[in-house]
C-alpha cells in the first residue's frame, strides 16, 4: 500500500525561542538547522528577519540545507500596500524559499487586538498571500488563534483561511494559540475545514502543550486530515511549550496507524540519532535534560521492580513499547533497595559482566546496595557508582590510582575594589604507580569569577593523573545535584553528579556524607574510575 506524504515543519529557531530563559546565538541557529537537516525535517523556520539582529545574521548566513527554509513574518498593515509595507519587505528580503506569515482568523483578535473592521482584516490577508507567490515564494498562512476563532464564529474564521487559500497559500496552519483545544475537538474542526473546501493535503497543524496535549492534538489534526505538523525540539516554546517534534517523530514513524498510513522525511536510520539531537539542544541551552522525556529520556527505558527486570531478561516487549535503540537510547534496570537478583544479574550483563546465578557475590552485592541506600546512597539515580560497587565485590575493579589525601579551604577576603569575595583551594595527593603526585588547584572559573569549593576539588582531582590523563581531559561535569536526606545539625548530604565524555555517553555518580565536599569528592572519584574502567585504562 502507497504511504502518504506527511511534513514536518520546525519552529525551534523561531516560536521554541519564545521560551523564557532562551536567546540562540547565530552560531547556534545554524547548530540546530543542520541538526534538523540531518535528522529529515522537511521545513525549518530560521526567525523572522528584521525583528532582532540574531535572526536577520541567521538569514545573511544560513546553512545549505534540502530542507526548505523559511522566513516568518506577519501579513501587511492596514493603510500600506503589500508592497510597500516595509515589515512584510524584510521578509521578503530574506529570500527563503518559503514565507510563513501570521494573520487572524478570530472575529475576536480582530476586532479587539488590531481593532479593525472584519472584512479589512480578510482584504489584508487576500493581498499578502497574492504578493507573496506573485514573488515566486511558497506561502504558509500561520492562522494565529484559529480554533478559539473557529469555536466563536465559525464562519468568519473559515472566511479567514479562505481568504490566504484562495490568495495563493499553498499551506494554511491552523493554530491552537492558546493551547486550550482538546484532541477531539481538533479532529472535528479539522474535518469541517476540509468539508468546506481546502484539501487535508493543503492542511497544517500548530499547537501548544498549556493542557499537556500539544502532541496529542498534532496526531488527532493528522488522523482528521491534515498533512502537515508544525512543532518545537524537545517541546520547545512560550507558556508551556509547543508540540514536541521529539515525541511526535518516532510516533509517526513506529507506531500504527501512522507508521502504516504516512511516510516522512525522516529515515529509519536518521531516527536513531534523535536522543543525541534532543540531548545536544539541551547542551547549547546548558539544560539538564529531562530524565522522563518520552522516547529519549534517561528514564524512558528504565526498569526498577524486580518483576518488571525479571520479564525483561526473558522478553522485552512485556515491559517496552518499542526497542530503545530505535530512537538511540538505551534499557537501563536501575539498582535499589527493591531490587532482585533478576535486576541485578541483568544490569552486570549490560555493563559487561556475565555472572553465574549461583555466584556467592549476588546476594553480598544485593545486601551492600540495601545497607548503604540505608545511609543515604541512591543506585537508582546513580547507575555508574552501582557499577564500580558490584565490581569492587566481584574482584574486578582495578585500582588504577589511590588518594592519599586531600584538603579544601574557604577564605573571605577583601579585594582591591572594597568587597567581600570568596576563594576556594584544593590540594589533591594522589599514588600512581608507586609515585605521590601533588595537585593544586583554585575555584576561579573560565570567566573569572569564583565557582566554589567543589569546583576547585574536581580541578585538582584531575589536573595531573599520570597515564590516565587523555581520559580525563575529555570529561566534563554537566549537572550537580545535592539532596539533605537527614535534617538537623546530624544531616547526611546526598551529591549526585553527571559526567559525559567525547563519546556522548553520560554516567551518574553519587556521593554521601555529613560533609557536602566529602560527598562531592566521593561522586567526582567514582566518575573518573567509572572512565577508566569503561576505557579499558591499563593498570
Amino acid at each position: 500500500m502507497t504511504r502518504e506524504r506527511l511534513y514536518l515543519f520546525d519552529t525551534t529557531l523561531r516560536d521554541g525561542q519564545q521560551t523564557q530563559g532562551v536567546q540562540f546565538s547565530t552560531a547556534e541557529k545554524q547548530q540546530i538547522a543542520r541538526m534538523l537537516d540531518d535528522l529529515g525535517i522537511d521545513y525549518i523556520e530560521g526567525g523572522w528577519p528584521g525583528a532582532n539582529p540574531t535572526d536577520s545574521e541567521f538569514f545573511d548566513a544560513a546553512p545549505n540545507t534540502r530542507a526548505t527554509m523559511t522566513a516568518f513574518g506577519m501579513t501587511k498593515r492596514s493603510g500600506r500596500s503589500a508592497e510597500n509595507d516595509d515589515v512584510l519587505a524584510a521578509v521578503l528580503n530574506a529570500k527563503t524559499p518559503a514565507v510563513c506569515l501570521v494573520g487572524k482568523s478570530s472575529r475576536f483578535q480582530v476586532e479587539n487586538a488590531l481593532g479593525i473592521p472584519l472584512e479589512e482584516n480578510l482584504d489584508n490577508l487576500s493581498a499578502s498571500f497574492a504578493h507573496i507567490k506573485a514573488q515566486g515564494r511558497e506561502a504558509l498562512f500561520d492562522a494565529e488563534h484559529f480554533f478559539d476563532g473557529y469555536k466563536a464564529d465559525p464562519d468568519y474564521a473559515l472566511k479567514a483561511v479562505h481568504a490566504a487559500y484562495d490568495a495563493g497559500a499553498r499551506w494554511i496552519v491552523l493554530c491552537d494559540t492558546n493551547g486550550g483545544t482538546l484532541p477531539d475537538e481538533i479532529s472535528r474542526i479539522v474535518k469541517e475545514v476540509i468539508a468546506s473546501g481546502i484539501p487535508g493535503a493543503n492542511l497544517g497543524i500548530h499547537t501548544h502543550n498549556d493542557t499537556e496535549q500539544a502532541v496529542a492534538g498534532s496526531l488527532a489534526a493528522v488522523l482528521a486530515g491534515a498533512r502537515q505538523i508544525q512543532g518545537t525540539l524537545n517541546g520547545l516554546g512560550e507558556r508551556c511549550g509547543n508540540a514536541n517534534l521529539t515525541s511526535l517523530i518516532p510516533t509517526l514513524l513506529l507506531k500504527d496507524p501512522f507508521a502504516s498510513q504516512f511516510e516522512t522525511g525522516v529515515t529509519l536510520d536518521a531516527l536513531e540519532g534523535l536522543r543525541i539531537v534532543s540531548r545536544t539542544l539541551d547542551d547549547i541551552l546548558n539544560r539538564v535534560p529531562s530524565k522522563q522525556a518520552a522516547y529519549v529520556g534517561s528514564s524512558a527505558f528504565a526498569h526498577k521492580a524486580g518483576l518488571h527486570a525479571s520479564a525483561i531478561l526473558k522478553d522485552p516487549t512485556t515491559y517496552e513499547h518499542i526497542d530503545p535503540a530505535a530512537v538511540g537510547n538505551s534499557r537501563i534496570v536501575p539498582m535499589s533497595n527493591q531490587a532482585g537478583q533478576s535486576n541485578l544479574r541483568k544490569r552486570l550483563f549490560e555493563a559487561g559482566l556475565e555472572v553465574a546465578k549461583d555466584n556467592p557475590a549476588l546476594p553480598r552485592i544485593l545486601e551492600v546496595v540495601k545497607a548503604r541506600e540505608a545511609e543515604g546512597y541512591s543506585y537508582d539515580t546513580a547507575q555508574a557508582s552501582f557499577e564500580l560497587l558490584a565490581r569492587r565485590e566481584l574482584g574486578l575493579l582495578p585500582q588504577f590510582f589511590e588518594v592519599k589525601r586531600y584538603r579544601v579551604t574557604v577564605e573571605r577576603r577583601m579585594n582591591k575594589y572594597g568587597n567581600m569575595i570568596s576563594l576556594s583551594e584544593a590540594v589533591v595527593v594522589v599514588k600512581i604507580d608507586g609515585q605521590k603526585v601533588l595537585n593544586v588547584s583554585d575555584s576561579i572559573g573560565p570567566d573569572g569569577s569564583d565557582q566554589g569549593p567543589v569546583n576547585a576539588l574536581n580541578k585538582a582531582l584531575s589536573k595531573d593523573l599520570g597515564p590516565y590523563q587523555a581520559h580525563i581531559d575529555e570529561m566534563k561535569l554537566v549537572d550537580f545535584k545535592v539532596r539533605i536526606t537527614n535534617g538537623g545539625t546530624d544531616a547526611v548530604t546526598r551529591v549526585i553528579i553527571d559526567t559525559e565524555d567525547a563519546q556522548g555517553r553520560v554516567w551518574s555518580t553519587v556521593g554521601v556524607s555529613a560533609n557536602i565536599v566529602d560527598a562531592s569528592f566521593e561522586a567526582l572519584l567514582d566518575a573518573i574510575n567509572w572512565k577508566l574502567v569503561r576505557d579499558a585504562a591499563s593498570v
